[in-house]
């Protein structure tokens, strides 16, 4: 297809990660609120919903450590197989049954290997091109559809072992597919990848590793003694540490922005590029806010109010989570070819953003639609989510891959990597304010939580439309 050969190494190596990360997905929400005779572990449904989203804010959080120790210590490519390392380690632990203290593991270790892994796959992605080069979107667009062929069959497959076994069998499948994805990228990688990500672009001096583990040492101390502080005062909860998560999901960016903009390796044209990715970054954190509640509001949606026998066929609750890379895969290959037959004609990444946020609000609106026809007590047709999903998805396309790839242009030289954090640190804060909104989620609260979300994302998008000839002139020449 005309693309660097690289691109197929990368995205298999996705393919993979995103199989054990999607298809542990599909069903870690019910084996959260499932009854203990259910194979679940029995929490309320509000704590499991804020748990699901502020477990899916810390895996793009740790991204920006995956982009420090990439930029600064070890290079993008062993960065990645550590990082896959880390990740089929969590899923091993969580097909243990071992109840809530396998759950709590497997978290740590899944966030530090998707910090370590997520950022990197992608930075590499953008380095097989030059920086010019228009081939780049329609790159990235083949990227995230041949990744998301791992997120369409996950789903399936593991929510029909969870069904058919338990959970922890289905869990285990998603440890098989991340070690299946370290061999082909170990493989394939020593032959395709570029060569220049074998080492840091930015290597730390000696001079800098005293002060910065200083830092790391007083970070530590803070955070125990905050957590000390809160068992000594009764108020170490779940809910609590998820709220302090929450808080700390939402300052790394805006630290990390200051940092980005003060600093001297940034020149003046790219402090311009970064002031111009701010409102691009917000638009993000909106539409990802809305995306990834397909895994928490819009699951407990599709077990507790979707038909779930349709034309005489049993659907596993599990089973819209292939909603999402279905269409991805659908969509795919008419926007990558859409973006090059357009070519220098196409709409400049901050408008496809302000079209990308009409769409997701209304993906939220839509649901409103069945619930105000038919109440919460009701199960409606599955068709709706199909709607949902489908609406959404367009979004997706419109902000993912293009934003994927104007974040690797807008990107200040000495921040590569670090600067491909800030992209997955916008779903980060978007799954942290999650955690707090998704427990207003009820079935008595249901019209006024779609109506709201949907309408804040489509005003915003508004007041991006306005603001998008400043955001071009501020781009410096990237379109």
């Amino acid at each position: 297809m005309g693309h660097p050969r690289g691109l197929l190494t990368l995205s298999m190596t996705e393919f993979w990660e995103r199989f054990s990360y999607y298809g542990m997905r599909a069903i870690l929400i019910y084996y959260m609120y499932y009854a203990v005779s259910d194979g679940g572990l029995g929490f309320d449904k509000a704590t499991a919903l804020s748990i699901m989203s502020i477990y899916g804010s810390l895996v793009y959080l740790s991204s920006t450590i995956g982009g420090f120790i990439s930029d600064r210590l070890l290079g993008s490519r062993k960065t990645v197989f550590w990082g896959g390392i880390l990740i089929m380690l969590g899923h091993v632990v969580l097909s243990l049954p071992m109840g809530a203290n396998a759950l709590f593991a497997s978290i740590a270790l899944i966030v530090l290997g998707t910090g370590l892994l997520k950022p990197n796959v992608s930075e590499m992605v953008g380095s097989l091109y030059p920086e010019q080069d228009l081939r780049r979107d329609s790159g990235f667009s083949i990227f995230v559809m041949g990744i998301n062929f791992g997120s369409l069959l996950a789903p399936l497959v593991v929510s029909w072992m969870q069904a058919t076994y338990d959970f922890h069998v289905g869990f285990s499948l998603a440890a098989f597919g991340m070690a299946v994805g370290l061999v082909v990228y170990v493989i394939d990688g020593r032959k395709y990848i570029n060569p220049a990500d074998n080492q840091a672009p930015d290597p730390i001096t000696a001079s800098e590793l005293r002060p910065l583990l200083l830092k790391v040492a007083i970070g530590l101390v803070a955070l125990v003694v905050i957590l000390g502080v809160m068992g000594v005062t009764g108020s170490l909860t779940i809910a609590n540490v998820i709220t302090l998560i929450t808080v700390f999901a939402i300052a790394v960016p805006v630290t990390y922005f200051v940092m980005m903009l003060r600093s001297k390796k940034v020149t003046q044209v790219e402090r311009s590029r970064v002031w111009a990715y701010i409102p691009l970054f917000i638009a993000a954190v909106l539409f990802w806010a809305i995306e990834e509640q397909g895994s928490v509001v819009l699951a407990v949606f599709a077990a507790d109010q979707t038909q779930l026998h349709f034309g005489g066929f049993q659907i596993l609750p599990g089973w819209f989570q292939m909603l999402n890379p279905l269409f991805i895969l659908l969509y795919g290959p008419l926007f990558a070819w859409l973006w090059v037959r357009l070519g220098n004609r196409q709409p400049s990444s901050p408008k496809k953003f302000a079209y990308g946020l009409v769409f997701t609000g209304l993906s939220y609106l839509v649901m409103v639609v069945p619930v105000a026809l038919f109440g919460t007590d009701v199960r409606v047709s599955p068709l709706w989510l199909v709607l949902s999903w489908a609406i959404v998805e367009i979004a997706e396309m419109l902000i993912s891959p293009v934003g994927l790839s104007v974040t690797t242009k807008l990107a200040p030289k000495a921040f590569a990597s670090q600067m491909m954090s800030m992209w997955f640190l916008a779903d980060a804060a978007a799954q942290a304010i999650n955690a707090q909104i998704v427990k207003l989620y009820t079935p008595a609260t249901e019209v006024a939580y779609f109506t709201a979300v949907g309408v804040i994302t489509i005003l915003f998008a508004v007041v991006l439309g306005f603001m998008i000839p400043r955001i071009e002139k501020l781009m410096q020449g990237v379109n």
